[in-house]
């Protein structure tokens, strides 16, 4: 039962009469346009301001773009809507996530590396301040999904780890630095992700913890912040079977469904057991793992009926909208349930001040340098020495004049990237060192090298084999493991056993599993500049390593101690 005056919004009699007077001043259509946050819209190609007249969307999520461009669009939707608008976007790793030029300030796991919450705070109040110069309000952050499941292509380096306290001690701290730039914070991904190892871009995947298990690791985590007063949470197209066992004993396998579609997850769960009061959106869902549940028409209305409040992104969104619009004429859907949730979205915005909301008019300053030193400083007490069992460190150029670096991954596919190539930074640092480098080349392979040469050719070529992993989480894949040239493994380091090979991981801290009997091998969790940079100095020997591991890089096999 929603109560206005309890957290997270506490509310006086007098706003919460205000707010219902709005909502039962509003017609359907409007009603109906709040339930949707919907795709930030680019200027160039569509009117903004026909666009929030027509549909009178609730929130708007924005991918990154130059900052003077979002500051324009988002103003213009402001300013075209009756009802101010939640402006979210995923920041994630920093205000990279909102405007194109932002700081890319770090990945939520290798914040973790630092074991030192101040960075995770200076994470949330780096990304909150350049996002709040260009109108965001909300963030679709932090994550607090628990990393379990190393083979989980999408959690990864965007979580805190495998320790819930550590992730819940960064959390916390991300927060603040958020709240302390008005930016709302929205936590995902109920029920929790990391279990699996699938990705619920795919398909609905599950969280397959016992219910005792559930409450004992994800459940301290969302009681945590409920009791905190977060006010939104994101929910996810994740089963959780057990939960919904223990709330229906009856229910059958059929009639099981994710959190996103699911009344025992929403009211049952996370708002009747763990008391949460808040505003809930869904993930976003154009995602198979929504769509799969059931027919679109039936699952939109079934949604808010489960207890959710916002439907993230459409597909057609005329006809998302005439599906709610449907349900409401036919009774599926009722009246009452929509109020409801309009007074939490309403009830949100008035008690994070939307409705005080004064137009952006100061020139934006969004401190880039002093946002990098703080980068930096997160990067060279996070990069973390894994293993170096034959002592190949450091680095010097007296030991190890010529070195060949190979870099895998260094892609641009796949949804979450960051943007990160590292290759010509590695490059051209190692060589401001005094080191000859030579890189392989993928698109040029040496059938000579591939199938006949030796190790003693090798030798006369290189001294030292250094690998560079930048494969990135990313969405709508299903791994994020090694993938060598099909052709013989031809770029994989067959020799390492003769030739001293160093392995770097720039983002997925599990390699390992893939190249078990590497001597060497180091995690930067990031493929920022600072941290090319840390890893650089410390591989050197210019500076200590300083991380920790924030999870089990051995991924639980004894072969990759060796």
């Amino acid at each position: 039962m929603l109560d206005l005056t309890k957290k997270p919004y506490n509310l006086t009699s007098e706003q919460i009469q205000q707010l219902q007077d709005k909502v039962q001043a509003m017609s359907l259509e409007e009603k109906i346009g709040q339930l949707f946050f919907v795709i930030g819209q680019d200027e160039d190609q569509v009117d903004i301001k026909k666009f929030i007249e027509t549909y009178r969307p609730g929130g708007m999520m924005y991918r990154p773009a130059p900052a003077e461009k979002i500051k324009r669009e988002l103003a213009a939707a402001q300013e075209a809507s009756d009802i101010p608008l939640f402006f979210s976007a995923n920041l994630e790793s920093g205000g990279n996530g909102i405007i194109s030029e932002g700081t890319w300030f770090g990945m939520p796991l290798q914040i973790a590396a630092t074991d030192d919450p101040t960075h995770a705070y200076e994470l949330g109040n780096v990304a909150g301040e350049e996002a709040a110069q260009v109108g965001c309000n909300m963030s679709f952050s932090p994550i607090v999904d628990i990393d379990k499941n190393f083979r989980n292509p999408i959690t990864n380096t965007r979580t805190f780890g495998s320790d819930q306290e550590r992730v819940i001690q960064m959390a916390e701290a991300q927060i603040k630095g958020l709240q302390e730039n008005q930016i709302l914070p929205v936590i995902k991904h109920f029920p929790g992700d990391g279990v699996d190892e699938r990705d619920q871009h795919l398909l609905s995947s599950v969280n397959s913890l016992s219910a005792e298990d559930w409450m004992a690791s994800y459940g301290i985590i969302y009681q945590t912040f409920i009791e905190q007063g977060i006010a939104s949470i994101m929910i996810g197209h994740i089963f959780q079977p057990a939960w919904e066992r223990k709330l229906m004993p009856e229910i059958a396998d059929a009639e099981l469904k994710p959190a996103s579609a699911s009344k025992l997850l929403i009211d049952g769960l996370l708002r009747e057991t763990l008391g949460f009061n808040g505003l809930t959106i869904t993930d976003a869902t154009p995602m198979l793992g929504y769509n799969a549940i059931m027919p679109r028409e039936k699952l939109l209305p079934a949604t808010i009926n489960a207890g959710v409040d916002m439907i993230l992104f459409n597909k057609n969104i005329d006809e998302d909208y005439a599906f709610i619009k449907q349900a409401v004429a036919d009774g599926t859907l009722q009246m009452e349930r929509i109020e409801e949730a309009v007074l939490r979205i309403l009830g949100t915005k008035m008690a994070h001040g939307l409705f005080d909301l004064k137009e952006l008019s100061a020139p934006l300053e969004l401190n880039l340098a002093e946002h990098a030193e703080k980068a930096a400083a997160a990067a060279k007490k996070s990069v973390t020495l894994v293993k170096d069992r034959d002592q190949l460190l450091p680095l010097t150029v007296e030991r190890y004049p010529r070195i060949r670096m190979v870099v895998l991954g260094d892609s641009d596919d796949g949804g979450f990237k960051e943007g990160g190539k590292v290759t010509e930074h590695f490059q051209a640092q190692l060589e401001s060192l005094g080191f000859e480098v030579t890189l392989y080349d993928r698109s040029r392979l040496d059938f000579h090298e591939i199938f006949e040469e030796g190790v003693a050719e090798m030798e006369e070529k290189f001294d030292l084999a250094l690998y560079i992993a930048n494969i990135e989480t990313a969405s709508n894949q299903t791994t994020t493991r090694l993938d060598w040239i099909h052709l013989m493994a031809a770029d994989a380091p067959w020799f390492m056993k003769s030739i001293p090979t160093v392995f770097i991981s720039t983002a997925n801290p599990y390699h390992l599993f893939d190249v078990p009997a590497v001597s060497t091998y180091i995690n930067t969790y990031t493929g920022n500049k600072e941290s090319i940079a840390a890893v650089i100095r410390k591989m050197t020997g210019a500076e200590a390593f300083e991380g920790i591991n924030p999870v089990d890089p051995f991924c639980g096999d004894f072969a990759t101690k060796l």
